[in-house]
Protein backbone atom coordinates (compact mmCIF):
# COMPACT_ATOMS: atom_id res chain seq x y z
CA UNK A 1 0.00 0.00 0.00
CA UNK A 2 1.47 3.33 -1.02
CA UNK A 3 1.93 6.20 1.38
CA UNK A 4 -0.46 9.14 1.04
CA UNK A 5 0.87 12.70 0.98
CA UNK A 6 -0.95 16.05 1.00
CA UNK A 7 0.86 18.80 -0.95
CA UNK A 8 -0.30 22.36 -0.16
CA UNK A 9 0.82 25.32 -2.28
CA UNK A 10 -1.00 28.29 -3.82
CA UNK A 11 1.10 27.91 -7.00
CA UNK A 12 -0.47 25.39 -9.40
CA UNK A 13 2.92 24.92 -11.05
CA UNK A 14 4.53 24.00 -7.73
CA UNK A 15 1.65 21.67 -6.77
CA UNK A 16 2.00 19.97 -10.14
CA UNK A 17 5.79 19.61 -9.81
CA UNK A 18 5.58 18.18 -6.29
CA UNK A 19 2.71 15.89 -7.26
CA UNK A 20 4.50 14.66 -10.42
CA UNK A 21 7.69 13.96 -8.45
CA UNK A 22 5.90 12.07 -5.68
CA UNK A 23 3.51 10.13 -7.94
CA UNK A 24 6.49 9.09 -10.08
CA UNK A 25 8.00 7.53 -6.95
CA UNK A 26 4.79 5.61 -6.18
CA UNK A 27 3.18 7.91 -3.61
CA UNK A 28 -0.55 8.69 -3.54
CA UNK A 29 -0.89 12.50 -3.61
CA UNK A 30 -3.68 14.87 -2.55
CA UNK A 31 -3.34 18.59 -3.31
CA UNK A 32 -4.73 21.83 -1.88
CA UNK A 33 -4.10 25.48 -2.76
CA UNK A 34 -4.10 26.96 0.76
CA UNK A 35 -4.39 26.02 4.43
CA UNK A 36 -8.19 26.29 4.54
CA UNK A 37 -8.60 23.91 1.59
CA UNK A 38 -5.92 21.63 3.06
CA UNK A 39 -8.00 21.20 6.21
CA UNK A 40 -11.06 20.44 4.04
CA UNK A 41 -9.07 17.91 1.99
CA UNK A 42 -8.06 16.12 5.19
CA UNK A 43 -11.63 15.51 6.37
CA UNK A 44 -12.03 11.74 6.36
CA UNK A 45 -8.49 11.22 5.03
CA UNK A 46 -5.47 9.70 6.71
CA UNK A 47 -2.18 10.94 5.31
CA UNK A 48 1.38 9.85 6.04
CA UNK A 49 2.96 13.25 5.32
CA UNK A 50 1.95 16.86 4.70
CA UNK A 51 4.11 19.19 2.60
CA UNK A 52 3.12 22.86 2.75
CA UNK A 53 4.25 26.23 1.47
CA UNK A 54 4.42 29.17 3.91
CA UNK A 55 3.12 32.15 1.92
CA UNK A 56 -0.47 31.39 0.87
CA UNK A 57 -3.78 33.27 0.98
CA UNK A 58 -6.56 32.52 3.50
CA UNK A 59 -4.33 30.48 5.85
CA UNK A 60 -0.54 30.38 5.59
CA UNK A 61 1.62 27.33 6.16
CA UNK A 62 2.64 28.24 9.72
CA UNK A 63 -1.03 28.64 10.72
CA UNK A 64 -1.81 25.33 9.00
CA UNK A 65 0.92 23.54 10.97
CA UNK A 66 -0.45 25.01 14.21
CA UNK A 67 -4.00 23.87 13.39
CA UNK A 68 -2.82 20.38 12.43
CA UNK A 69 -0.75 20.00 15.60
CA UNK A 70 -3.85 20.92 17.59
CA UNK A 71 -5.77 18.04 16.00
CA UNK A 72 -5.08 14.65 17.67
CA UNK A 73 -5.24 12.90 14.26
CA UNK A 74 -2.26 14.90 12.96
CA UNK A 75 -0.23 15.45 16.11
CA UNK A 76 2.37 12.89 15.02
CA UNK A 77 2.06 13.28 11.23
CA UNK A 78 5.31 14.58 9.69
CA UNK A 79 4.92 18.06 8.18
CA UNK A 80 7.54 19.45 5.81
CA UNK A 81 7.61 23.11 4.84
CA UNK A 82 8.59 23.64 1.20
CA UNK A 83 9.06 27.37 0.60
CA UNK A 84 11.15 30.14 -0.89
CA UNK A 85 11.44 31.57 2.64
CA UNK A 86 14.94 31.18 4.05
CA UNK A 87 14.61 33.73 6.86
CA UNK A 88 15.69 32.28 10.22
CA UNK A 89 12.81 34.00 12.02
CA UNK A 90 10.25 32.30 9.77
CA UNK A 91 12.07 28.96 10.21
CA UNK A 92 11.87 29.41 14.00
CA UNK A 93 8.12 30.06 13.70
CA UNK A 94 7.77 26.88 11.65
CA UNK A 95 9.68 24.83 14.21
CA UNK A 96 7.72 26.37 17.08
CA UNK A 97 4.46 25.52 15.27
CA UNK A 98 5.58 21.89 15.00
CA UNK A 99 7.03 21.51 11.50
CA UNK A 100 9.19 18.40 11.07
CA UNK A 101 11.51 19.86 8.42
CA UNK A 102 12.23 22.72 6.03
CA UNK A 103 13.03 22.54 2.30
CA UNK A 104 13.89 25.66 0.31
CA UNK A 105 12.49 26.09 -3.21
CA UNK A 106 13.36 25.46 -5.91
CA UNK A 107 13.62 21.85 -4.83
CA UNK A 108 15.70 19.09 -6.37
CA UNK A 109 13.35 16.13 -7.02
CA UNK A 110 15.89 13.53 -5.81
CA UNK A 111 16.48 15.47 -2.59
CA UNK A 112 12.74 15.85 -1.98
CA UNK A 113 12.23 12.11 -2.48
CA UNK A 114 15.12 11.30 -0.14
CA UNK A 115 13.66 13.50 2.63
CA UNK A 116 10.12 12.15 2.04
CA UNK A 117 11.47 8.61 2.18
CA UNK A 118 13.09 9.32 5.55
CA UNK A 119 10.04 10.89 7.19
CA UNK A 120 7.57 8.37 5.70
CA UNK A 121 9.64 5.30 6.65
Amino acid sequence: MSKKILAVDDSKTMRDMVSFTLKGAGYDVLVADDGVNALSALVGENVDLIITDVNMPNMNGIELVQKLRGDPRFRATPILILTTESDDGIKQQGRAAGATGWIVKPFVPEKLLKIVGKVCA
